[in-house]
């Protein structure tokens, strides 16, 4: 086979190129399916907000949004800090460029009013999720947090907060 520029075969190069196709497929219709269903934010930091640092390639994040995703926007925790994710091996937003550094995934840091109040890193399981968000979203000032509807407020989350 020929050798192309830069090492390796030429079908190898556009079989390399391909699988990155079907990564942008994927993240597009990810991107689809949060869109229609109201997903995360994308935006600038909130009053307050759950920013998650994840990488497409990380297991412990598809946990997470195998086992947390689907009951987190439904929660108390939710109302107070609703959920923003953010890719850490993209360019991060300029609001978030302050906060100190994220080297594993996921990683979640709660901010508010553009500060980082406390920060999950890494996820163990979903009761102990639960736990520790609780025990950060507890530092939230009650200035920071959105005002929940009263219909909402009674409702009961499976993180007790």
């Amino acid at each position: 086979m020929e050798q192309a520029a830069g090492g390796g075969t030429r079908r190898a190069r556009r079989a390399r190129r391909g699988r990155g196709g079907l990564r942008a497929l994927a993240a597009l219709a990810a991107l689809v399916v949060l869109t229609a269903t109201g997903g995360a934010g994308t935006g600038p930091v909130q009053a307050a907000e759950l920013v998650m640092f994840e990488s497409p390639a990380c297991h412990w994040c598809a946990r997470w949004h195998d086992e947390i995703w689907p009951i987190y926007p439904k929660t108390a925790e939710a109302r107070r800090a609703p959920l923003r994710r953010v890719n850490l091996h993209d360019p991060w937003p300029a609001d978030l460029r302050h906060i100190r550094a994220v080297s594993f995934t996921p990683t979640f840091v709660l901010m508010a009013d553009g500060a980082e109040v406390g920060r999950i890193t890494g996820y163990a399981g979903e009761d102990f999720f639960w736990f520790q968000l609780s025990a950060v979203v507890q530092k939230l000032p009650e200035e920071a947090t959105p005002e929940a509807p009263a219909s909402n407020a009674a409702a009961g989350s499976p993180g007790g907060g």
